[in-house]
């Protein structure tokens, strides 16, 4: 495989198998990027197996067909990130999960002096974190033995969703330029939970829907089923894998679920977030039921995917755990030969990059009738 654009080729081993310019971070929304853009101004790239082509997002529709369904998390993101003090140091507190018994797992965090936050030893249990309006946070024990970056915290003002909107911010990372308002990192699915659950961080593959798009899908007969899973804080260094988090597959969607799977439609999840709901209601037989509760679900290529047939999700970095989910649904080789492509192209990564929509490979005459690109089509790059 030879180089292309400064880009190395892949070189085997899953945290070795390329390396992510640092160009290539989504720095701002693809609505900030120039006058008249909108969120569905991204690039998809689509692999189907090994075969690989090159479009706009505003393309999905024309690249689906009826029957199709997308699996969509409505969970709604919180303004997650609190300043505090620890003793007469700063910290910011990312608010992660709350626990059944009212505990939430959190994790502390150094300010950098550039609007971000850098990792910071968790514990030990009893530390005591002032927050804003006289409210304190307790630590008593890391949530899971192999890391202590999450901890169990205990709230002296039970109404944490109400701290979150009074002094709350959403949670940035560093390669991000600015701060943003909270409306940018909530999809079109998002939808209020009566308790003020929500998500730590964005169900980030659902941001480029825009209503519009979603209409024009509907109206080609392309269906969807919303489910909810509340993502917890991710490891901004370590590439942990997920925690367990709370998730509902309601019935109506179940239905819809196992409709799409008796017919000719292909179930694809938006985000592995709605892969990880819809596999965690699913028996060993495929029938998915309704469900709720808590997930510890790792869709792993030796687990394997009992319900999706795609899946629509952001470009992962070489040590995210993700990665592991891409190939159980399209095998190692096809996720290579798209993040090959997607290096090639100078694709855009995090939460506001481009997106990649994965499917089974199919026979060269439907893939010729249903995408008219080649895999060498480059139209949209930049």
């Amino acid at each position: 495989m030879t180089t292309a654009m400064g880009v190395p080729p892949l070189d085997g081993g899953r945290a070795g198998r390329w390396t992510l310019p640092e160009e290539l971070s989504a720095r701002v929304p693809a609505e900030q990027r120039g006058p008249g853009l909108d969120r569905d101004a991204v690039r998809l790239l689509v692999s189907r197996g090994t075969r690989v082509s090159h479009h706009a997002f505003v393309e999905l529709s024309g690249l689906l067909r009826a029957g199709d369904l997308l699996v969509v998390n409505t969970s709604m993101t919180l303004a997650a990130a609190v300043d505090g003090r620890v003793g007469h140091a700063r910290v910011v507190v990312h608010f992660s999960t709350r626990g059944d018994d009212g505990r939430w797992a959190v994790e502390l965090r150094e300010p950098d002096g550039r609007g971000t936050t850098r990792a910071r030893g968790g514990g030990p249990a009893g530390t005591e974190v002032r927050l804003p309006g006289d409210v304190r946070l307790v630590l008593e024990e890391p949530l899971a033995d192999r890391s202590a970056r999450l901890w169990w915290g205990r709230v002296s003002d039970a109404d944490v969703p109400g701290l979150l909107r009074r002094h709350g911010r959403p949670i940035r990372y560093s390669y991000t330029d600015r701060d943003q308002p909270l409306s940018a990192y909530r999809t079109v699915f998002a939808l209020p939970s009566a308790d003020g659950a929500g998500s730590a961080e964005m169900p980030s593959a659902a941001r480029p829907f825009t209503a519009r798009l979603v209409a024009e899908l509907v109206s080609r007969g392309v269906q969807f089923a919303p489910v909810t899973l509340h993502t917890g804080v991710a490891s901004a260094e370590a590439h942990e894998p997920p925690y367990p988090e709370r998730f509902t597959v309601p019935e109506p969607s179940a239905r819809l679920i196992n409709a799409a799977r008796a017919g000719d439609g292909r179930v694809i999840g938006v985000g592995t977030t709605a892969v990880r709901a819809v596999e965690s209601a699913a028996g060993p037989d495929g029938v998915v039921r309704a469900a709720r509760g808590w997930t510890g679900l790792v869709v792993t290529p030796e687990r394997g995917v009992r319900v999706v047939d795609g899946l629509l999700t952001g470009l992962h970095e070489p040590q995210a755990s993700h990665l592991l989910m891409l190939e159980a649904i399209a095998g190692e080789r096809a996720v290579d030969r798209g993040y090959e492509e997607a290096l090639r192209g100078r694709y855009l990564w995090h939460e506001f990059g481009d997106v990649h929509l994965i499917l089974a490979e199919e026979s060269p005459a439907a893939l010729s009738v249903e995408n008219p690109h080649t895999e060498d089509c480059h139209s949209n790059c930049r």
